[in-house]
């Protein structure tokens, strides 16, 4: 009950200050879009389910049954790349002309804001909560799950870039995110409930980044015409090649 009650804290924390934010316009001159708190409902309730059925009975039957149904020494590093996804799909569309809501300089920037952010929101809940892993790993970092919350980023953000232009492109992202973290509870690494969680962070995060918009709006490629980038993968470096056309 005592972890619950932190998790129950931490939500209505937050809707104390984007209520204090909404109210006090003098002070904040930036205030988020009038469509947040619409936006925050499924974030909100993806977060909520998952405090509530953490460590229940049904979550460790699910899983049991998830491991019997994919097989014990089932095991892969998919999930590891596949989070990784959206960010691709991004770029790509910016380098094939794709219209987007912002330019490719300000996309980035709100994509390393809300991954920063995501994360040291994840970590710092997984060093507090310390639950335990369905694998039984000691670290006890199980709640919430780092992977879905980062995937459930990247997705975001193509989904905000690309909502109104191209929808199908915008939704696929989540398709990459929801198959993450089914991955890492097939792999026995997360409960549903971690999951549930992750995902909400990551949505959450991101929505508030792109409704706030609290970077400055300084943007010294503003007049580049396209900009390219080219995953580099080869036996000891990893990297990315970018191509900047003036």
């Amino acid at each position: 009950m005592k972890t619950k009650s932190f998790y129950l804290t931490l939500i209505l924390l937050f809707f104390a200050i984007k209520g204090s934010a909404q109210t006090d316009t003098l002070i904040v001159k930036t205030v988020p879009k009038k469509g947040l708190l619409k936006q925050a409902i499924l974030p909100l309730g993806l977060l909520t389910a998952g405090v509530l059925i953490s460590n229940s009975a049904f979550e460790k039957s699910l899983q049991k049954d998830i491991r019997n149904g994919v097989g014990n020494d089932f095991s892969t590093h998919s999930d590891d790349y596949i989070l990784g996804i959206p960010i691709i799909q991004l770029y790509a569309a910016d380098a094939f002309g794709i219209k987007a809501k912002n330019h490719w300089f300000d996309q980035s920037k709100n994509l390393i804001l809300a991954l920063l952010l995501t994360n040291v929101i994840t970590v710092t809940l997984k060093k507090n909560i310390h639950k335990t892993r369905p694998n039984g790993d000691p670290d006890a970092e199980s709640f919430p799950s780092g992977h879905t919350s980062n995937a459930f980023t990247t997705a975001t953000v193509l989904y905000e870039e690309f909502k109104d232009t191209s929808p199908l492109l915008a939704y696929s992202g989540y398709v990459f995110a929801t198959t993450t973290g089914a991955l890492r509870m097939a792999n026995n690494k997360h409960y549903l409930s971690d999951v549930l969680a992750g995902a909400g962070i990551g949505i959450l995060v991101t929505e508030v980044i792109y409704s706030f918009d609290p970077i400055i709006k300084w943007n010294p490629f503003k007049k580049t015409t396209r900009v390219t980038l080219f995953p580099q993968l080869g036996d000891n470096q990893k990297g990315v090649y970018a191509c900047i056309q003036f």
